[in-house]
């Protein structure tokens, strides 16, 4: 009986797939390219950009030079863009503003080319260089089209970029720190607060400078040793000005009284 029931099942999902997958399957083997065409749009409007997808590739080709081509380009690159497909979906939109300059759908494409760009965009802890470059693809469109209906949208996806480079800004900066390259850690600091004036992590990258500069003053040579202190100490004023109630103002204090030990033993050699 559960065999029977076996075979039945299987015979179903086979007739199922046969029927569901039959016309795209023929229109793919087909030499007939209006069959193509017509089902490549019909999917499309579906909104099964999968099928359409596979349909367009073919089409591309088969239309070069001729008046459909537009269309078909501009589908196929939606369809890659529906699909997640967001690398090969921006060197196609890229493509076809290339090809199609006068275009009514230049716009759009360009508009599609920097969010699929920004969909490529990785999270802040890996390399941001695809971030970078949608950036630069957002900021063209913005120069493009200064009074896009889109702008509100692009703004939000440029901000939402920019928060990313200055996450990894700040891990970067806090990088040097928890691998003892004070030095590097400072500088990485004033890099990330003069690039991020208004960062919500300028408190903390603050007191990690405050904190570098310290540890770096304490234990340096004799003949730097003094400037170091002096620098460490302006740190702490900067830092108790900007975040009189910091979090880390307990720990700040308790830092600088060291530093302020340091100092009257140093002049007392």
């Amino acid at each position: 009986m559960q065999s029977k029931i076996t075979i039945q099942s299987l015979i179903g999902l086979v007739i199922l797939l046969m029927t569901s997958c039959g016309p795209y399957q023929k229109a793919l083997k087909s030499e007939d390219t209006k069959l193509k065409y017509d089902l490549a749009e019909a999917y499309y409007d579906e909104g099964d950009y999968r099928r359409a997808k596979g349909l367009f590739e073919q089409l591309k080709p088969l239309y070069r030079g001729k008046p459909q081509s537009e269309r078909i380009i501009y589908f196929y690159a939606n369809c890659l863009l529906n699909t997640r497909s967001y690398i090969t979906a921006a060197y196609e939109f890229e493509s076809f503003t290339k090809a199609f300059p006068q275009s009514d759908k230049l716009e759009v494409a360009y508009y599609l080319i920097a969010y699929a760009s920004a969909e490529i965009s990785p999270i802040y802890s890996l390399d941001q260089k695809d971030t970078e470059e949608a950036l630069n693809k957002l900021q063209e469109y913005i120069n493009r089209y200064p009074d896009s209906e889109r702008m509100v949208e692009v703004n939000s996806i440029v901000e939402e970029l920019l928060r990313k480079l200055e996450r990894k800004s700040f891990e970067n900066a806090k990088q040097f720190y928890t691998i003892r390259d004070y030095k590097a850690a400072i500088k990485a600091i004033d890099n990330f607060i003069g690039d991020f004036p208004g960062t919500p992590f300028r408190e903390e990258a603050m007191f990690i400078q405050f904190r570098a500069a310290s540890i770096l003053a304490i234990n340096s040579v004799f003949s730097k040793k003094e400037e170091r202190l002096d620098t460490a100490a302006s740190y702490f004023d900067d830092f108790v000005r900007a975040y009189p109630e910091s979090e880390f103002l307990g720990e700040s204090i308790s830092i600088m009284n060291d530093i302020e030990k340091e100092i009257t033993t140093f002049a007392a050699n």
